[in-house]
């Protein structure tokens, strides 16, 4: 008995060991399996059914023979019932364990082949975004975010991705054989910025940035859609959702250093909530009705920028600059202005603060409306 608890206990070990090929581990645990039904059906037809029955101790030799013929037959009769009942009952505990063993193979082969294609399609996919033809590009953007939708844990990844591609394909990037960047991005002034019409990304570029924040991870604090060095002077992007978005210099430093330029963009409409905009460029933007609440906007530069009806709700707005700004009819409920700069601004109609408050933690002057 104790050779055969052995035996049974090495072959659970090399079935469960990763160092055997997998034909080698299914037979140890089908030989494993069977020794251990066997044994419990050994003990429940014997022992068991013995004590069972109230019989302590086995029959004596004595006993045996002074059992009748007809004794003899029915407890032979018996105990061939006994091991008929025992085979089958130990071929249906096999024929469900080989049955659940297989059921789990299949969904492991399933697995590994659903894991394959979903990689061959993220390759693919990734590989089109390299194209010289936009239509290819757009359509690897929307192959990533499907990709994404099944397979939840890529998520991170596809984001990531996506946003690379935003980064590396704004107004101010260069692309191959072109030596000199566009007007738009060596503008030294507002006036010269201004004469520069607006301009709408590629269909390719705006579905990625559509499409990457949607993706973030509201479980995390550092999951958003990195578009940070970003550059889109004059650039349309009415009605864009850049929540979960976040926009700022590699240093972190953005309110000295701003790096990410989105001056004179036509933004209005868009939804902004709680994106990360520290020390954005958004000089002269059109932000008429944007969906700002709780985006963080710490040292950006929102002057001369069209607030008009914004929704700035618990907006963070810490030492921005906002001389000539249009805030009229803006939302400012509980937003923060400590060191905001909101000389020139027009502040006609807004709600959730009053003149005392704001004139007690920004910068105003007498060209200042209130």
């Amino acid at each position: 008995m104790a050779l055969l608890l052995a035996a049974i206990a090495a072959g659970a070990w090399g079935a469960l060991s990763p160092l055997l090929p997998d034909w080698a581990r299914w037979t140890l645990a089908g030989l494993v399996l069977a020794a251990t039904a066997s044994l419990t059906i050994a003990f429940l037809v014997g022992p068991a059914a013995r004590y069972l029955s109230g019989e302590r101790i086995p029959l004596t030799e004595i006993e045996r023979t002074q059992m009748t013929a007809t004794e003899r037959v029915e407890a032979l009769n018996a105990a061939r019932h006994t091991l008929i009942q025992a085979a089958t009952g130990l071929v249906v505990i096999g024929g469900v364990a080989f049955t659940a063993l297989g059921l789990w193979y299949t969904a492991r082969t399933v697995e590994t082949a659903q894991e394959s294609q979903i990689t061959d399609r993220y390759t693919k996919a990734v590989e089109q975004l390299g194209s010289a033809k936009q239509d290819v590009r757009l359509g690897g953007i929307y192959a990533l975010q499907r990709l994404a939708a099944d397979s939840p844990r890529d998520k991170d990844t596809i984001r990531n991705v996506l946003a690379a591609f935003v980064r590396n394909h704004d107004f101010c990037t260069l692309p191959t054989g072109q030596a000199k960047p566009p007007k738009d991005c060596t503008a030294s002034d507002r006036d010269a910025l201004a004469e520069a019409p607006r301009t709408r990304p590629g269909a390719d570029v705006h579905a990625a940035l559509i499409i990457a924040p949607t993706l973030a991870d509201h479980t995390t604090s550092d999951a958003y859609a990195d578009f940070s060095q970003a550059r889109f002077p004059r650039a349309d992007l009415s009605r864009v959702a850049l929540s979960d978005s976040f926009m700022t210099d590699a240093n972190g430093k953005a309110v000295y250093f701003p790096t990410i330029d989105l001056s004179g963009a036509l933004l209005m409409g868009a939804d902004l909530y709680d994106a990360m905009l520290i020390g954005t460029i958004l000089e002269d933007a059109d932000l008429r009705g944007a969906f700002l609440r709780d985006a963080n906007l710490k040292g950006a530069d929102l002057s001369y920028s069209d607030l008009r009806w914004a929704d700035l709700r618990g907006a963070a707005l810490e030492q921005g600059k906002l001389h000539w700004a249009n805030l009229a009819g803006a939302d400012l409920r509980g937003a923060h202005l400590d060191g905001a700069d909101l000389t020139g601004a027009n502040l006609h109609g807004i709600r959730g603060m009053t003149e005392k408050q704001i004139r007690a933690v920004a910068t105003v002057d007498s060209a200042t409306q209130f």
